[in-house]
């Protein structure tokens, strides 16, 4: 069975892959709406982790409705869950998926599904969806990515990377300019994979 992983080139869905890897056929899924490389920039991740790759091209209405919701709130956190949560219902509705995964983890705040959402997710789309790290916190998931991993970390605006985040941060910098960029984003440490031990 294949698992379609939620792939940024991060440590935690890199970390997520190699969880899964000895139950299911990975495959990473990295999601693009067309401003930037994202893609490419995952690809070279993928690559080193030995694992296929693909891009889903997203609609970029996607994105302009989480524009509308962080200038309205002023901050990421439903923003970042509304792409999350439509990226897992567009994935889930594709013929051939029946597991989805991403990196989540126990300790973050964005991007999360609720119960609910999760259950409804399931039962209308006919899939299952995994969160390898839910049970594992920061301390945890550091651990194991020391030991599979060799990453490069830095500031969230100056890690190559392919989260929703990097889209979502150039949209608003085209739009509203740098400085709103850096009113909503708090500062925070991000991860871009640079290979498997």
């Amino acid at each position: 069975m294949k698992a379609q992983v939620l792939f940024s080139g991060g440590k935690d869905s890199s970390l997520s892959a190699i969880l899964l890897d000895p139950f299911f056929d990975v495959e990473l899924v990295t999601c693009s709406f067309s401003i930037l490389p994202v893609g490419e920039v995952a690809k070279v991740a993928a690559d080193e982790l030995g694992y296929s790759h693909r891009v889903l091209e997203l609609d970029r209405g996607i994105l302009e409705s989480a524009l509308d919701i962080i200038i309205d709130d002023g901050y990421p956190r439903n923003a970042i869950n509304h792409i999350h949560k439509t990226v897992i219902e567009t994935l889930a509705k594709e013929d051939d998926v029946s597991l989805i995964a991403d990196g989540v983890r126990r300790d973050d705040r964005v991007p999360k599904l609720t119960d609910a959402e999760v259950r409804s997710i399931e039962d209308r789309f006919g899939v299952s969806y995994i969160c390898p790290l839910h049970g594992y916190g920061r301390s945890a998931v550091n651990l194991l990515v020391g030991r599979y991993l060799v990453i490069e970390e830095g500031q969230s605006d100056s890690i190559a990377k392919a989260d929703y985040e990097t889209e979502l941060r150039e949209l608003i910098r085209q739009q509203y300019g740098d400085e709103k960029v850096l009113e909503i984003f708090p500062e925070h440490v991000q991860s871009r994979v640079i290979r498997r031990v």
